[in-house]
């Protein structure tokens, strides 16, 4: 019998009010252990969804104390995301993984007769993995993508973006001429170029960060641990005899929750 949401989902909800301060809201997160909390109109109703990563977005805008006062003025229903995507309870694993990799998101309100029930996280599924008794594939090397987008550390930060964009991947690696891992470029090192035009003489290693590797050889409970302690999507993976050597592949978030959703997968019996 395939695993349904209801049977993953953490249930209830934590929520705030629309005009919680962000200092209210870090606070929530931090006494309930949660990654986001459900924003609640005067009926009660679900408006929106504020994340840590939406505070993280504010504390790092607050560069100096003009922009913290501005900052601290703002409430929740001024950083939370509209509308609440979300799934009913009985839907099967296979139906929220469409939805997680579709929208590209990380969480979804669940509901059960349309009534907000609870959260199903993508932490939940990746966490998952790791209270099966028998998994099928279980090692990072069995799921991992052999294919990986790279590029080297002087690329122009345009090309990269372009490079992304065709070929549809969220994330570059930069090697060096040896084909060591020196950073990684996601989507979220780019957002900072949105709103103005790229400087061409700026690089990618001006912007990567600190890639995240793993051998080949490790257990998916020990990828799906690194993700979550991390907050991490994706892994670099290694040869740990030789971890300077050009990497194996990469192994993310939607690979392990793909694999859970497969037909012949222990979760869907």
């Amino acid at each position: 019998m395939s695993k349904l949401v209801k049977d993953l989902m953490h249930a209830g909800l934590i929520t705030c009010k629309p005009d919680a301060t962000l200092g209210q809201v870090a606070v929530l997160l931090h006494q309930h252990h949660v990654h986001a909390l459900i924003v609640n109109d005067r009926d009660g109703r679900a408006a929106g969804i504020i994340s840590d990563f939406d505070l993280m977005a504010g504390e790092w805008l607050s560069s100096d104390a003009e922009s913290l006062s501005a900052m601290k003025k703002l409430t929740a229903s001024d950083l939370m995301s509209q509308p609440v995507d979300s799934i009913d309870a009985n839907a099967t694993l296979t139906e929220a993984v469409k939805k997680f990799t579709e929208r590209q998101i990380s969480r979804l309100m669940v509901t059960d007769n349309e009534k907000p029930v609870g959260i199903l996280s993508l932490s939940d599924l990746v966490a998952s993995i790791a209270k099966a008794e028998k998994a099928k594939r279980e090692t990072v090397g069995d799921v991992m993508s052999d294919a990986i987008l790279v590029c080297r550390g002087k690329t122009p930060v345009t090309s990269a973006a372009e490079a992304m964009t065709s070929s549809g991947w969220r994330s570059v690696l930069v090697v060096d001429a040896k084909g060591k891992v020196l950073g990684v470029v996601s989507g979220h090192d780019l957002l900072k170029f949105a709103r103005s035009p790229v400087d061409e003489k700026v690089i990618v290693r001006d912007v990567m960060h600190p890639a995240l590797t793993i051998d080949i050889n490790a257990s998916l409970r020990e990828a799906a641990d690194m993700m979550i302690q991390n907050h991490h999507h994706r892994l670099v993976v290694v040869d740990k005899e030789n971890p300077d050597d050009f990497p194996l592949g990469v192994i993310s978030s939607f690979d392990i929750v793909a694999e859970m959703a497969k037909p012949d997968s222990v979760w869907q019996k």
